[in-house]
């Protein structure tokens, strides 16, 4: 309804010109008034699918009043036009052939009427000020408008992409959250595994006792294994590993494994603080080692050495091989390891790059939090059947590198898109005029040597003469003289039938050479001043 209503009043706005100039009383006629009015009113109505359509017919409609294009009827219509085609078209490429072809066809009518030329560089004036200008003001407008829809788009998306990427961030903090629990659990679990299963066969309880410690092992290990099922579902398929804080040191962390029944060895004493994300990485790397020997090395010797340079800490934990249990220890005491399986010493430490975490992404995410903290983890057998994981962190972590800001610079695209167009809707016209400036400037040096004669020839006429002997007598004869005589010339004699005048220099506009002819004779011959 908006659109009818803007229509409306840009036809009734472009036809006060139309009934204002074409009426009766102003040298018009009422079918001028008519039909103006019907090609306007077609030209709104088509403008918005075709916005170039009414440029054409105004154009089409101006011309024939006068080839200078710019009339009083349409000129309104012709400004109005250029700036709806610029506003509304996507491309350019259609709206340059027009002009060009208006340009064109203008030259065309010049020569067909025998016109001067004048006229056609007052119809391209006409374009450029009147067309041209008004569509490139029309095209930096729409872009202007584009920029300001792309700044709310940009925005907007960055609303959502907020919103998104804080949901995100609160699954993957729950991940985390869950990673830690399983790490945290499953390590203790594994330390009361391993008490239950010194349990189960110490000679000094009775078979009731120890049948109960293996009940408790059992559990253990079935808890381990649902907790990995419940976590692993948690988990993503490509999730980094989890960095929220253990809450204890490594000397606590290896005091409560060696609690709990494991033969764990400090060999560096007091253990190294590290800031941030190579803290967390150096008490996972040794939590992890120390799970994976009490499942897959049972009853072995665990080495923990933490050793620092100037720039890097470097951690290294080595398990010994496993001890075998007897027939009613199950699994030797391992949570990881189910309630049924046994393991026997062989398989040991060697199996250990397969464990750990949830389903065997223990040391994968092991990885990936000490890549993170800026480290390199490397783990490898032993020579005598162990396992050593060894883990290289920096002493001080990397930052971490800012987000590209996209929107950003996309909306500073945007902005240069703008400014190139507005430059555009500036220097175009400007060229334009200084082209067609220039043009002139060479039409009119080119028409004034067609007319310049020189005075040697001049000074050789001699009255009485005819046309015809001079123009034959004359070696470089103009083509043809000036259009009219300078209006400061004198009264031409008396008697006269014809009186020409020609440039007696090619840049002045005066003094001029007059020839005046009675029956195709030289009858009067004058410098005009």
């Amino acid at each position: 309804m908006r659109e009818r209503v803007f229509d409306l009043l840009l036809w009734l706005l472009l036809c006060v010109p139309v009934l204002l100039k074409s009426d009766p009383n102003d040298g018009g006629s009422w079918f001028q008034v008519a039909v103006g009015v019907v090609v306007l009113a077609g030209c709104v109505a088509v403008s918005r699918r075709w916005p170039l359509v009414p440029l054409a017919a105004t154009v089409a409609a101006s011309l024939p009043a006068t080839l200078e294009l710019f009339t009083p009827s349409y000129s309104l219509a012709l400004i109005a036009f250029g700036y709806l085609a610029g506003r509304r078209q996507e491309h350019t490429r259609a709206a340059l052939w027009l002009f060009g072809a208006i340009a064109v066809t203008g030259l065309a009518l010049t020569w067909a009427t025998r016109t001067s030329l004048g006229q056609w560089f007052t119809l391209l004036l006409a374009l450029a000020l009147a067309v041209v200008a008004p569509w490139l003001i029309g095209r930096y407008v729409r872009q202007y408008d584009r920029l300001v829809r792309s700044g709310w788009d940009l925005a907007d998306r960055m609303e959502r992409e907020q919103a998104a990427a804080a949901d995100r961030e609160r699954l993957r903090e729950r991940s985390r959250i869950a990673g830690d629990m399983h790490d945290s659990l499953g390590h203790d679990l594994a330390l009361i595994a391993i008490r239950a299963g010194a349990l189960e066969v110490s000679p000094e309880l009775g078979p009731d006792q120890q049948r109960a410690a293996g009940e408790l092992r059992r559990a253990a290990a079935d808890a381990t294994a649902r907790l990995r099922d419940i976590i692993g579902v948690l988990r993503e398929e490509d999730e980094a590993a989890p960095t929220s804080p253990p809450g204890e040191t490594v000397e606590e962390l290896t005091s409560r494994a060696r609690a709990s029944g494991l033969a764990v060895t400090l060999v560096t004493t007091p253990v190294p603080t590290l800031p941030g994300m190579s803290g967390l990485a150096l008490h996972r790397v040794v939590q992890e080692g120390l799970t994976n020997a009490a499942k897959h090395a049972p009853g072995s010797a665990v080495s923990v050495a933490v050793v620092q340079d100037a720039t890097e800490v470097r951690a290294e934990v080595i398990s010994g091989p496993g001890t075998p249990t007897d027939s009613r220890s199950g699994s030797g005491a391992g949570p990881g390891s189910g309630s049924g399986a046994s393991k026997s010493s062989g398989s040991g430490s060697g199996d250990a790059s397969k464990s750990s975490g949830s389903g065997g992404k223990g040391l994968v995410g092991l990885d990936e939090r000490v890549r993170l903290a800026g480290g390199t983890l490397t783990h490898r057998p032993t020579e005598d059947g162990g396992f050593a994981l060894t883990a290289v962190l920096p002493r001080k972590a990397p930052a971490p590198l800012p987000a590209a800001p996209t929107s950003a610079r996309e909306l500073d695209r945007a902005r240069r898109e703008v400014r190139k167009d507005l430059a555009r809707a500036i220097w175009i016209p400007l060229a334009l005029l200084a082209a067609l400036g220039l043009l002139m400037a060479g039409v009119a040096l080119w028409t004034q040597s067609q007319s310049y004669l020189e005075p040697d020839d001049y000074a050789r006429m001699r009255l009485g003469q005819s046309l015809t002997s001079i123009t034959e007598s004359t070696d470089d004869w103009p083509e043809h003289p000036l259009d009219a005589a300078p209006h400061v010339a004198p009264p031409e004699p008396a008697g006269m039938d014809e009186c020409r005048y020609y440039r007696s220099t090619l840049l002045a506009a005066i003094p001029v050479y007059r020839l005046c002819f009675v029956d195709g004779h030289l009858a009067a011959k004058a410098e005009v001043p």
